[in-house]
């Protein structure tokens, strides 16, 4: 009877221990009272993250921490934005920081017109630990870039008009690693053959749907004007593109263009140089993409504003008849002047 006690005893001790371990292992352990972020700067070891974690008063004790990360074979946290859940268990914090379970930073690129400015944009948000000093160095470094096939002048060819979840901790590197990414995925072999078609390669539709992008809002336009542009190309005739001048200038609040712009110094200005300008002039939208890979075969050369002032352009194929056009808006334009 002693025996069978003793024995009784000795197994109510051992489930309470293994429920009070299983209870520290699985049971709420984050004493928090509402959801927060916890920053990681660098790659660190648990027993580092053990210690800041018991610091900031998320846990009372990092033991269990411990032991789990070694069980786990958890050698190192990579760096990151964690979200901390009141009553997470020691078990679900240790495989969210093991999985690099990060919580991401949400990032959409609508239009950029320069790297200064894309720079900008990411490096100026609070929530990334990167700023935009370094990564518009990265941007500028021709080195840094090889591995993309782009150069400064090219690389806006790549970020394309996406939301884009980075970490908090990454690198210039890895963040354009995820726009490139995104770039091969949209340049699927079929959008591909239909550059090739047009005789373009991808980076050259880029380059010419940002042309397109600036010259108007109207989607049906600017399949046109995407025509227009690629046959003047193919005829060797310049582009003299407005906007490519506007972009030398960089004030992009410009209205109108004058002839002493038109004679500023730039390989981006395609009123003096035949071709197409050696990069982008902004981030693309897919739709001027699609502009340029699916436009219309026509024999327009010419286009201008409606003298309508609706916002239409009028396209067309000789200088006789263009002149005609820009007759009529540059009268409309003064008639319109003159109305008190």
């Amino acid at each position: 009877m002693r025996w069978f006690r003793l024995i009784a005893w000795l197994a109510l001790i051992l489930l309470l221990a293994v429920g009070w371990i299983l209870y520290c292992l699985w049971g709420p352990a984050v004493s928090l009272y509402e959801r927060k972020y916890f920053y990681i700067e660098q790659p660190s070891s648990p027993a580092t993250i053990g210690q800041q974690l018991k610091a900031e008063d998320v846990l009372s004790s990092d033991y269990w921490f411990l032991q789990v990360s070694t069980r786990l074979r958890l050698e190192k946290i990579k760096p990151g934005r964690y979200q901390l859940k009141p009553g997470m268990s020691i078990f679900q914090l240790v495989r969210m920081f093991r999985n690099g379970q990060q919580s991401y930073v949400k990032l959409s690129i609508v239009k950029e017109r320069t790297l200064q400015g894309l720079a900008g944009k990411i490096g100026n948000r609070t929530d990334t630990q990167i700023d935009s000093a370094s990564l518009l160095a990265f941007l500028s470094n021709k080195d840094s870039l090889r591995r993309f096939g782009v150069d400064s002048n090219t690389v806006l060819s790549i970020i394309m008009p996406y939301t884009y979840s980075i970490g908090w901790a990454e690198t210039p590197g890895q963040i354009l690693q995820r726009m490139h990414t995104r770039y091969l995925q949209f340049w699927d072999s079929t959008r591909t053959n239909k550059a090739t078609a047009k005789g373009l390669t991808p980076l050259q539709v880029s380059i010419l749907a940002s042309i397109v992008e600036e010259e108007t809002n109207r989607t049906d336009d600017r399949y046109k004007i995407a025509s227009t542009y690629l046959n003047r190309l193919r005829i060797g005739m310049r582009l003299q593109a407005d906007p490519t001048v506007k972009y030398v200038t960089r004030n992009f609040g410009l209205n109108r263009i004058f002839y002493g712009h038109l004679a500023l110094a730039s390989p981006y200005n395609t009123y003096l140089n035949s071709g197409l300008p050696p990069g982008p002039i902004c981030t693309p939208s897919i739709n001027a993409i699609e502009a340029v890979l699916d436009a219309p075969e026509t024999n327009y050369l010419f286009f201008v504003a409606s003298h309508a002032f609706d916002g239409t352009t009028l396209f067309s194929a000789t200088y006789t008849e263009h002149q005609r056009y820009v007759k009529r808006f540059h009268e409309e334009q003064i008639r319109r002047s003159k109305i008190p």
